[in-house]
């Protein structure tokens, strides 16, 4: 089957280890793992870890080549339209927690496979290509906002960096759920875009905010992080679920937040709940994710070029076949 692969590690140029081209079906020896099933990938999106697996993190050399892709929607092997929840093990099982690519083959291939309690139902009022933005980004920021985040609505929330997956995904959710939503971006067009999706107002990086918000959606790391803690009110909450610009800044503003009572809480993905949650907002309110761009799968490496130079604005989606979004 045609895949889309990581075959070597190189953390400055990290598509130096892509590989597009032909790679054994799961289960082809017959050998799927107990409970696990195949789907036949309709439509997968691009994620921020597929660009770390590039480089090294969270994987080594020898567990290489790796199929790359932690989303998808598809086709499971009983002729169902479903979704794909990433998470592998956990939740008291046997099996470790991971994200598929750390353990398993992903998604950027003609089928995965995984197992069949990770499947959830895919509903009619939702196209391939948008499921499959789901399961990461969007649940990322599903969990961000209303499990971890203690904002109720009519709050404001200040998400940093308008223009990525979970960026546009905490916007559009937060706007829906009645929060008042503020962004920043070093980009004036991006945070243009984010005020169209629903962003009450855009503000440039950095700048002084006209007043403290009740919670900050921090994404970018190292850049923001003191904005982030100086942008809170008294008791306020950071959700942290990234540091696409590094994880140490060069102050951890110790005294801001023990003075200021203020909550710093890390939030990784969701659980097959919250997927389902989401997946019920999304169907029931019209709540949809943005796509910034459709390629077919063999075009991947166009989409990985523009995911890690930041030239986008949501979700790039690969898809096996035409579709549009």
């Amino acid at each position: 089957m045609f895949a889309v692969s990581a075959v070597s590690i190189d953390a400055q140029d990290p598509l130096s280890g892509l590989r597009l081209g032909e790679r054994p079906e799961p289960g082809h020896d017959g050998a799927l793992p107990p409970g696990w099933t195949t789907v036949t990938v309709r439509a997968a999106s691009l994620n921020h870890h597929d660009l770390w697996t590039l480089k090294g993190v969270g994987i080594t050399e020898k567990q290489l080549p790796m199929i790359l892709g932690c989303d998808a929607a598809g086709i499971d092997e009983d002729g169902n339209e479903v979704v794909v929840h990433s998470v592998i093990g956990g939740l008291g099982t046997d099996e470790p927690r991971s994200i598929l690519t750390e353990r398993y083959d992903g998604t950027f291939a003609e089928k995965v496979a995984v197992p069949r309690w990770n499947l959830l139902p895919k509903p009619p009022e939702l196209s391939f290509e948008q499921a499959c933005c789901l399961p990461t980004a969007w649940l990322t920021a599903y969990r961000m906002l209303f499990t971890n985040s203690g904002v109720r609505p009519g709050g404001t929330v200040l998400v940093q960096g308008a223009g990525g997956g979970v960026a546009t995904a905490l916007v559009v959710l937060g706007k829906a759920a009645g929060y008042r939503m503020w962004v920043t971006s070093r980009d004036e067009a991006k945070g243009a875009r984010a005020v169209e999706l629903g962003a009450d107002a855009a503000f440039a990086s950095g700048a002084r905010l006209p007043e403290r918000v009740d919670a900050v959606m921090e994404t970018v790391g190292a850049a923001t992080w003191s904005h982030s803690v100086k942008s809170l009110k008294p008791g306020g909450t950071i959700v942290i679920s990234g540091a696409t610009s590094g994880d140490r800044p060069q102050a951890a503003e110790l005294t801001r937040i023990f003075f200021q009572e203020l909550r710093v809480v890390g939030s990784t993905m969701g659980d097959k709940d919250e997927l389902a949650g989401l997946i019920r907002l999304c169907a029931q309110s019209g709540v949809r994710p943005v796509i910034d761009t459709v390629l077919p799968l063999t075009e991947a490496t166009e989409g990985f070029r523009r995911l890690a130079e930041g030239d986008l604005f949501g979700k790039i989606v690969l898809t096996n076949q035409p579709g549009t979004n």
